[in-house]
């Protein structure tokens, strides 16, 4: 809350990575590692041996066994992997984000690259006979860029630098006027980050297979699960956030969306005890104790609004939070004649 730090102060973006993420980098992993090797030998009897793997200009001019091509990919996705490791055991606090942007835009340029490799050989008789590559290899390298900016971008929202944080203590703090602070907090669920790396490797292994050739799908069986992995993304993760504007609460490993309050809005705040029993399950509920974002059972940061309802998000700290924010509401109602 101050310039001065206290050796109580702690924030969330020096703890590691939750265990769901971990998890899901992992399912992310092996997944990718399996789809490398599955899609030239599942359609082995459709493929040259040796098949192009290598293209000067739209026309193939290199080739490989087709056990190469199968091991080779995988092999430098190995290393992809054990140098994400790295960075995210030894480098996490300089280079936050830089672990699962890694696998990210390896995986994702890696996959593509197989599928288009692939597909350029499907059903040739010679790998001289492959199919010129033109604008695929434009698409894989943006969907690289982009999937490596994204998985940098929620990566770095649990890496980096401490912040200052109000210290502990009373159910509300006093905040000099002009003291800059922030406080920060966040909840996943890992079983939930998960369900959604899963449920996204089973929509990618259909659209690389139609991608590939090497099986026929209707699309219409793959939407379901990228909805429903976006969904439980969306609702595996919450940060909530206090600064002198009030309280913002976002969801998913972006922020986005997110919900807020100024504290003019708000009557009171405190931390209570929950359960996902009391709730009604995980995830966004609503009933009769208000709203609640349920992610882990524990204690939750509750707000009552003006109007009256409540809102309820499970994070870590929650007492300090509450603490800062009925501190807040009563600037707001001192007079200022």
């Amino acid at each position: 809350m101050t310039d001065e730090k206290t050796p109580t102060e702690r924030t969330t973006a020096e703890r590691p990575a939750p265990h769901g993420a971990v998890w899901a980098a992992a399912a992310w992993s092996v997944g990718v590692l399996a789809l490398l090797v599955a899609l030239p030998l599942t359609a082995r009897h459709r493929l040259p041996d040796p098949l192009a793997t290598h293209w000067g200009g739209r026309e193939p001019n290199g080739s490989m066994s087709l056990t190469a091509a199968a091991l080779a990919p995988a092999a430098f996705w190995a290393v992809l992997v054990l140098t994400a490791v790295a960075l995210r055991r030894y480098w996490a606090g300089r280079t936050p984000g830089a672990a699962a942007a890694t696998l990210a835009a390896g995986g994702v340029l890696l996959t593509g690259a197989q599928t288009s490799i692939v597909h350029a050989n499907l059903d040739r008789a010679r790998w001289q006979d492959a199919a010129p590559m033109g604008i695929e290899v434009v698409l894989i390298l943006l969907a690289t860029g982009l999937a490596g900016l994204l998985a940098w971008l929620a990566g770095r929202r649990f890496g980096g630098r401490p912040e200052p944080r109000p210290a502990a203590g009373a159910p509300a703090l006093e905040v000099p006027p002009g003291e800059q602070f922030v406080w920060l907090s966040h909840a996943a669920n890992p079983w939930l980050q998960l369900a959604a790396a899963v449920l996204g490797l089973v929509a990618v292994t259909g659209v690389l297979a139609v991608a590939s050739g090497v099986a026929e799908l209707d699309w219409v069986l793959v939407l379901p699960f990228a909805v429903a992995s976006l969904a439980s993304l969306a609702c595996s993760s919450v940060r909530a956030r206090v600064t002198a504007r009030g309280l913002t609460v976002g969801f998913g490993p972006f922020g986005w969306p997110a919900r807020h309050w100024s504290p003019t809005e708000l009557d009171s705040a405190r931390a209570e005890q929950r359960t996902a029993a009391q709730v009604g399950g995980w995830g966004y509920r609503i009933n009769g104790l208000g709203t609640t974002v349920m992610l882990r059972g524990g204690t939750c940061l509750v707000v009552r609004t003006r109007r009256g309802t409540d809102f309820a998000v499970s994070v870590d700290d929650a007492e300090r939070g509450a603490a800062l924010l009925n501190a807040l509401i009563a600037r707001t109602r001192q007079p200022t004649g």
